[in-house]
C-alpha cells in the first residue's frame, strides 16, 4: 500500500502541492570517513515525499495514501546564498580553481537574499516550528544559515554566544545572536563536491569557532579539511551517496523539524535518488537545481518499521473503559443470535 503526507510549501515562496513518495537506501561502505560515531547509522528505508503519486499507466487517476505522523520528518532544504565564488564562476568557469575563492563567503547581494528569506521563514510560520539547523561548515553555508534562522543583531552584555561575531567572513555584517533560535550544528555529510576546486575547501574547524561561538561543531573530528583534495574531485555518484548517508543520519535524530543549509550540487544529486517511479515532471520538480538562497521543504519517511519514536499525538481512547464494539460485529452477532 502507497503511503502518503498532507500537504506543505515545497518551493521558496508560494509553491505547493500534494507529496508523492519514492524510496531509496544506501551502502556506506563506499564512502570517506566524515566524523564520529555519532554520525554512523544503519541501514534504512527512506522515502522522500514530494509530489502527487501517478498510476503505473501513467494516466490521471491519483492515487492517495496515509503514512503514520510519528514515521515523518519535516526538512526544509536551503541552498546557500550567492556566494563570490558564483560570480566569478560565471564570468569564467576556471575562476573555480583559484585560490581566491577559497572558501567562499557571500556576496553583498547574497546577504540581501539572506534578509529576504529571513523574512520569509517568519511571515510562514516555518521559523517557529524549526527545532535544529544543520549547517555544512563552509563560510557561505554557515553566514546564511545564522542569517536566516538565527536571532536578532546581537548585543554585547548579553549571556548568549553569538552565532555570529560581526564582520565575519569578510560580511561587514553585524552579529547575530543566538538566542530565540533553534540550536544549530555543523555537518561534514552535507558539503559540497569534494576536492579540485579551492571554493570548496573548508578553514580549520579552529578558526571557525570563534566567528560563530554558538554553532556545535562537535561531529566534526578533525580540525584540518583532511576530505579535500587538491587533485581529485569528488565523483557524482559519491556524492549521491553521501547525501543519502546524510538522511539516514538525519533520520536517527529525535527532532522532528530540521533545517539543512548546504550546496547545489549536495542537493542536485541527493535529491535525484527519488522521484523514479513518478511521473516525469514530477521527477523534474523533485530534482530541478536549486537557486541561491531558495528553500523547499520536503518529508521524509520511515517505511521499514526502523524508527522507535513513539507517536506523541495519537490518543488511546476508551477512557473511562466501556463496550464499543463496532457496527458489523454487533450486526454480526445480532444475526447468529437468530435475530435476522
Amino acid at each position: 500500500m502507497t503511503l502518503m503526507t498532507p500537504r506543505v510549501t515545497f518551493n521558496h515562496f508560494n509553491a505547493s502541492f500534494p507529496y508523492y513518495s519514492t524510496s531509496s537506501t544506501v551502502s556506506t561502505s563506499r564512502l570517506p570517513y566524515y566524523s564520529s560515531e555519532a554520525i554512523s547509522s544503519p541501514r534504512i528505508r527512506l522515502s522522500v515525499l514530494c509530489s502527487s503519486s501517478i498510476t503505473s499507466d501513467m494516466d490521471t487517476k491519483v492515487r492517495q495514501g496515509l503514512y503514520p505522523l510519528h514515521r515523518c520528518k519535516t526538512i526544509h532544504l536551503v541552498r546557500h546564498a550567492q556566494g563570490i565564488h558564483n560570480v566569478e564562476g560565471e564570468k569564467d568557469h576556471s575562476a573555480y580553481l583559484s585560490e581566491e575563492l577559497f572558501d567562499a563567503h557571500l556576496t553583498s547581494l547574497g546577504w540581501e537574499q539572506v534578509e529576504n528569506l529571513r523574512k520569509h521563514v517568519r511571515e510562514c510560520g516555518i521559523f517557529k516550528k524549526i527545532e535544529l539547523v544543520i549547517t555544512s561548515p563552509l563560510l557561505r553555508t554557515m553566514q546564511t544559515a545564522v542569517g536566516v534562522f538565527g536571532g536578532e543583531d546581537h548585543m554585547e552584555g548579553t549571556d548568549a554566544s553569538p552565532l555570529m561575531v560581526a564582520n565575519a567572513g569578510n560580511s561587514s555584517h553585524p552579529a547575530i545572536s543566538s538566542s530565540s533560535c533553534p540550536p544549530f550544528v555543523a555537518v561534514e555529510l552535507c558539503r559540497e563536491h569534494l576536492g579540485v576546486h579551492p571554493c570548496d575547501r573548508r578553514r580549520s574547524i579552529s578558526e571557525y569557532k570563534p566567528l560563530f561561538p554558538a554553532i556545535d561543531f562537535s561531529l566534526i573530528e578533525n580540525d584540518a579539511d583532511i576530505l579535500w583534495k587538491p587533485d581529485e574531485r569528488e565523483k557524482d555518484e559519491d556524492l549521491a551517496a553521501r547525501g543519502l548517508k546524510f538522511l539516514n543520519w538525519l533520520w536517527s535524530r529525535e527532532e522532528k523539524e530540521i533545517a539543512v543549509v548546504t550546496h547545489s550540487g549536495f542537493l542536485i544529486h541527493t535529491l535525484s535518488a527519488f522521484g523514479d517511479d513518478c511521473h516525469p515532471s514530477v521527477k523534474s520538480e523533485i530534482c530541478k537545481a536549486f537557486k541561491n538562497c531558495e528553500l523547499r521543504s520536503v518529508v521524509i519517511v520511515d517505511r521499514g518499521l526502523i524508527g522507535s519514536d513513539s507517536p506523541t499525538t495519537n490518543y488511546p481512547g476508551k477512557i473511562p473503559s466501556g463496550p464499543d464494539p463496532p457496527s458489523e460485529v454487533a450486526d454480526e452477532n445480532h444475526i447468529s443470535n437468530g435475530n435476522a
